[in-house]
């Protein structure tokens, strides 16, 4: 069986017959379909042109995704999986599963999963980022071949729209959004695929998620970044969604290159914005942090290359910059959303 690593050769015949089929059912509108044929044929062989359009079908399939019946009660209910036990909470990718993802999230705001990624996994991905930015430059130097094109293909968001307008700022942070990375976002999607973390977020959410393309980014923050703000994603998402980010180090962070500080417990609300000494209006203050954090020491995690950090809207975190670092960082941030709640100026992409 073929993974994200390595690509089997398949006939030419067949290979325009899986295409043209895919395109076919893509031009009659049968999107969810069309996105099937496409993933067996890129799983057979790697086409740049293919993986672009099937950025684009996954986002026209969202219409077809059934809205109107989310889970009855939400969200699912879970024990607490250490009570009484704060700080992070920590669990390998074997003990990952409905029980500790909900009770993780619900009662301590956050589930850690120590080699969620292999060693090797994770050094794939990061070169993928190296080869996505690569290719981004080389796009606005106008000599971007179409091998590059399979890593850098920005997604054409209408002009004066929010995503449309935010797509500079993202990469002048040192970022690049995944949904402009074709190559990137299908490696990602079988890589969750092979470890359940779709079925796991679906069963977690009620239905079918949707991956955000405004909120999930290839990340490299350089060692020179000097200044991070904390923050509750809801106080852009809004309070009602129902979400899961799936936070993924790719290098060593924490301590030699900047990494997450975090509040490690459930802050069931939105915190105010701009005050106690915020550094923006977005942004959630130091004192106020301190204040929510009601006793539980504010906590850098030390991750390695292949951690992840679950959590949901709710969860307050900023870029954690130790003093000592020198190196850059590598990571990836994966934004679901339950369709029935999304945010849609995120720009759905149906998984």
């Amino acid at each position: 069986m073929s993974t994200f690593l390595e690509s089997d050769r398949i006939a030419p015949e067949a290979e325009r017959q899986v295409f043209g089929e895919a395109e076919r059912l893509a031009a009659s509108g049968r999107y969810l379909e069309a996105i099937d044929r496409a993933v067996e044929q890129i799983r057979r062989q790697r086409d740049a042109t293919l993986e672009s359009r099937l950025v684009q079908w996954r986002s026209a399939a969202f219409a077809d995704l059934d809205k109107s019946q989310p889970r009855p009660e939400w969200p699912p209910y879970a024990e607490d999986p250490r009570p009484g036990v704060g700080g992070l909470y920590e669990i390998t990718p074997d003990q990952l599963n409905l029980q500790t993802l909900a009770g993780g999230i619900l009662h301590h705001g956050h589930v850690l999963v120590r080699g969620l990624f292999s060693v090797e996994e994770a050094e794939r991905y990061a070169a993928g980022i190296d080869r996505a930015m690569a290719a981004r430059d080389a796009a606005l130097g106008g000599h971007a071949t179409d091998e590059e094109a399979a890593w850098y293909t920005p997604y054409p968001h209408p002009e004066g729209t929010e995503l449309g307008k935010s797509r500079e700022w993202v990469e002048s942070s040192g970022a690049v959004w995944t949904a402009d990375s074709p190559r990137n976002l299908f490696n990602l999607i079988e890589l969750f695929e092979r470890k359940r973390i779709v079925s796991l977020i679906a069963e977690y959410l009620g239905e079918r998620p949707a991956l955000s393309m405004g909120k999930s980014t290839l990340r490299r923050v350089a060692a020179s970044l000097n200044h991070t703000d904390w923050h509750q994603d809801g106080a852009f998402l809004g309070a009602d969604v129902r979400s899961m980010n799936v936070w993924v180090a790719l290098t060593p962070c924490g301590v030699d290159a900047s990494g997450l500080d975090v509040v490690p417990r459930r802050i069931p609300r939105i915190l105010e914005t701009g005050t106690h000494g915020a550094y923006f209006p977005w942004s959630v203050g130091h004192g106020l942090a301190e204040i929510s954090a009601e006793g539980t020491p504010i906590t850098t995690p030390e991750f390695q290359a292949g951690d992840a950090l679950l959590f949901d809207h709710l969860f307050l975190h900023r870029t954690g910059l130790p003093p000592g670092r020198t190196k850059d960082r590598w990571a990836i941030e994966s934004w679901f959303f339950a369709p029935s709640s999304y945010p849609v100026q995120q720009g759905p992409l149906v998984i």
